[in-house]
């Protein structure tokens, strides 16, 4: 499974404190899933991003074994959207490895908000909560919590449960 963090707005100084946090996440997450981070000044970059993503053909080991979409599972951060605790993100998050996901996108979106001809794009809209947080402390607690979800669906002891 390859996931994909993606923010609308500038990119992040490889020397920015949460940019190092968020890496070191994504690292750790590297024997569970494959990660990358993309960047787009505006939605509509994104969106375009997206549509290429969305458009690439069959192939390689997909193609093998029969799968004929690689359309990615797109997940939208937004305020309004769905709140899940950890438990329950984890095997919301391991149902969708093991049901044949490839690519998860999880997007985090203009300060302003998403469109709401975006929010429509998405096959879930997440919360981190009722509080406004930075767009950049936002990223760390969702990769933190991408980590913490495949710690909790393979027993390893990180999450503690409380």
């Amino acid at each position: 499974m390859l996931l994909t963090l993606a923010h609308i707005g500038s990119r992040l100084n490889a020397n920015d404190a949460s940019e190092n946090l968020t890496r070191l996440y994504l690292d750790r997450l590297a024997p569970f899933a494959r990660c990358e981070t993309q960047f787009h000044k505006t939605e509509d970059a994104f969106l375009a991003w997206l549509d290429r993503q969305q458009s690439r053909g069959p192939h390689g080991q997909a193609f093998a074994l029969g799968v004929t979409s690689r359309r990615p599972f797109i997940v939208l951060l937004d305020s309004r959207g769905k709140q899940m605790a950890s438990e329950a993100f984890a095997t919301w998050l391991g149902a969708r490895r093991d049901s044949g996901v490839q690519h998860m996108i999880f997007a985090i979106g203009p300060a302003s908000g998403w469109s709401q001809s975006t929010l429509l794009r998405a096959q879930l809209t997440l919360s981190l909560g009722p509080m406004t947080i930075a767009h950049a402390l936002a990223r760390v607690v969702l990769a933190e919590q991408i980590y913490r979800a495949f710690t909790i669906l393979t027993g390893h002891p990180y999450h503690c449960g409380h």
